[in-house]
């Protein structure tokens, strides 16, 4: 019995020592992991990871452009630590249509989207940065001349060589456009494609989606893509859809028309086998106020249908475009010499006067919908000689001038060569919180990249180009508690990258790209109004883009590790052949 006992006790001695020994050597490991060197150490912040989940303490190391870890990371060390106590860590958020293609050629600082936590913007609303040929740059060549700019790719894989040539400090992601394609093949005309030339758009599109285009969008308000009927629309996204892509649309009306436009939408996306986004989701028109919950119950009955429609916002009261959209899409067919030629004719104007004082179901009358002229601002004019108007509304510019308000419209159409910029007040408040709270919608500038100085700068652009996204934080979300936080960032950040197909962003995971925004939930806000537009927001501290720090208290840090996005239709040896 004694050597039983004693065998016993050997046996468990033997076996505490290997367990000490397992447990020193784990505790090494442990030690050794915590020793780790890391490029940053983000520390002490509260995590909201882009799931809508509650926030959680946890320390973040960064190497490379990845995050390796999420933990605690007492131990470890890094080139740079950053105390984050008290702040909000999110993962960068995501533009859902900027318009900064061309911007970033001009002026690559970005400091209007670092400054309010973007890391990433998709882009190409109707018109596309690709296919670009002599019909295309034809009514870009005022634009071109006046930056200099030229265009040396046709497609969209020549683009981004030269974006990443130039370098950009976002991740940049795109549509090719529906209005592009057609531009390209058939040009500015009001006409139906032949079998032929819509054999050729489609190409286009498939081209563009195996060079890396998240899917295929309209802007149909505009010509030449308003010219465009549904069936040909259908054709086009039957196209990104084999590609996994998208169909993207700013519908063909917002305002008189927005059910039937809805309609539309939805049977493009159920036609082609595809996911709908509508851009910049809005009622618009005082007669239409109050109509928000009919275009989301609208929306929700194409989901419960089995139709995957979704929509992004800006938060603001405005919208912004061409000051000549507000006139009727015919006016323009044949492009922009065609409506000045127009604009020059006392009998057309007549014409297009009245038809510009009331609604219309076939084109989205923006001067009706924001009560006429003092409705209407008039936002980035090219011709020195009229640059004291901007900001003005045309209304006061017209008593400046002495004129009736919209021979002073055409006037300063034709003297601007049709260049000019304005803000159309056409929605309301009730409508706007609306539709920002419903689950599947996102954030969208619909604004490019700009810096408070340089070529680009705009004494009296829309203020969201500097405030959208401080302003749904800070305005609607902490202020107005239109929803939690953790599901705000939800919206901006993992709702879109699952909509665009973004591998490895959207979250905060070990192994995910570090595209990092690291802001103050209590003071988070926007600066910029209608009259001050160019206000940088508070509240956003540092912003992370593919692991490098890029926006640091206020300051640009210079770093520019943004990257080209490409869709799911992209190969890159097919992209090469």
């Amino acid at each position: 019995m004694r050597r039983q006992i004693a065998m016993a006790v050997a046996a468990l001695s033997v076996l505490l020592v290997v367990a000490m020994r397992m447990q020193s050597a784990s505790r090494q490991r442990t030690n050794s992991a915590d020793a780790e060197t890391y490029d940053v150490i983000i520390r002490g912040g509260h995590i909201l990871d882009g799931t809508g989940n509650p926030w959680y303490a946890a320390d973040i190391g960064i190497r490379g452009d990845k995050i390796a870890a999420i933990g605690k990371l007492d131990h470890a060390n890094a080139k740079k630590v950053i105390d984050a106590v008290g702040s909000v860590v999110a993962p960068g958020f995501i533009d859902m249509l900027g318009q900064s293609e061309t911007s970033l050629l001009i002026d690559n600082r970005s400091f209007s989207k670092l400054s309010q936590g973007i890391t990433t913007e998709i882009t190409g609303e109707g018109g596309s940065i690709a296919p670009q040929d002599e019909r295309t740059l034809a009514p870009m060549q005022p634009f071109l001349d006046q930056y200099h700019l030229i265009v040396d790719w046709t497609d969209l894989d020549g683009y981004f060589r030269r974006l990443e040539k130039t370098r950009t400090p976002l991740n940049l992601g795109t549509y090719v456009g529906a209005a592009q394609v057609r531009e390209a093949v058939i040009g500015d005309d009001d006409r139906e494609p032949t079998p032929t030339e819509l054999e050729k758009m489609k190409g286009l599109v498939a081209q563009a989606m195996q060079q890396g285009a998240m899917g295929v969008s309209t802007a149909l308000i505009y010509p030449p893509g308003h010219y465009a009927k549904t069936d040909e629309l259908v054709a086009l996204a039957s196209v990104a859809s084999q590609y996994g892509g998208i169909y993207a649309t700013h519908m063909r009306s917002e305002g008189e028309t927005e059910m039937e436009a809805i309609d539309e939408a939805i049977r493009i996306g159920r036609g082609a086998h595809l996911p709908v986004e509508i851009f910049h989701m809005k009622v618009s028109g005082k007669t239409r106020w109050g109509s928000m919950p009919k275009v989301v119950a609208k929306i929700e009955a194409a989901r419960e249908s089995g139709v995957d429609v979704a929509a992004d916002m800006y938060p603001y009261l405005a919208g912004a475009t061409a000051l000549a959209s507000c006139l009727p899409p015919w006016a323009a067919d044949g492009g922009t010499a065609k409506l000045l030629e127009r604009l020059r004719d006392s009998a057309v104007r007549q014409r297009i006067k009245a038809e510009m004082a009331a609604d219309h179901p076939s084109w989205e009358n923006l001067y009706f919908d924001s009560g006429g002229a003092p409705g209407v601002m008039i936002s980035g004019v090219v011709n020195p000689e009229l640059k004291k108007y901007d900001g003005k509304t045309v209304a006061e510019m017209a008593a400046s001038e002495k004129k009736d308000p919209l021979d002073a419209l055409f006037d300063f159409i034709l003297a601007d060569k049709a260049q000019t910029g304005a803000l159309y007040f056409i929605a309301n408040e009730e409508d706007l919180q609306y539709g920002l709270k419903q689950r599947w919608t996102s954030i969208g500038l619909d604004a490019n990249e700009t810096s408070l100085d340089g070529p680009i700068f705009e004494a009296h652009n829309h203020p969201r180009a500097w405030g959208s996204m401080p302003r749904f934080l800070g305005h609607y979300v902490r202020d107005l508690h239109l929803m939690p936080l953790p599901e705000a960032i939800r919206k901006i950040t993992s709702l879109p990258a699952e909509r665009e197909h973004l591998t490895g962003r959207g979250l905060l995971k070990p192994e995910f790209y570090a595209d990092i925004t690291i802001f103050d939930p209590a003071t988070i806000i926007d600066k910029a109004t209608y009259a001050a537009p160019n206000q940088v927001s508070e509240g956003v501290h540092y912003v992370f883009v593919n692991g490098q720090l890029e926006y640091e208290n206020g300051d640009l840090t210079g770093a520019m590790a943004g990257r080209a996005l490409r869709g799911p239709g992209w190969r890159q040896e097919r992209a090469e052949n």
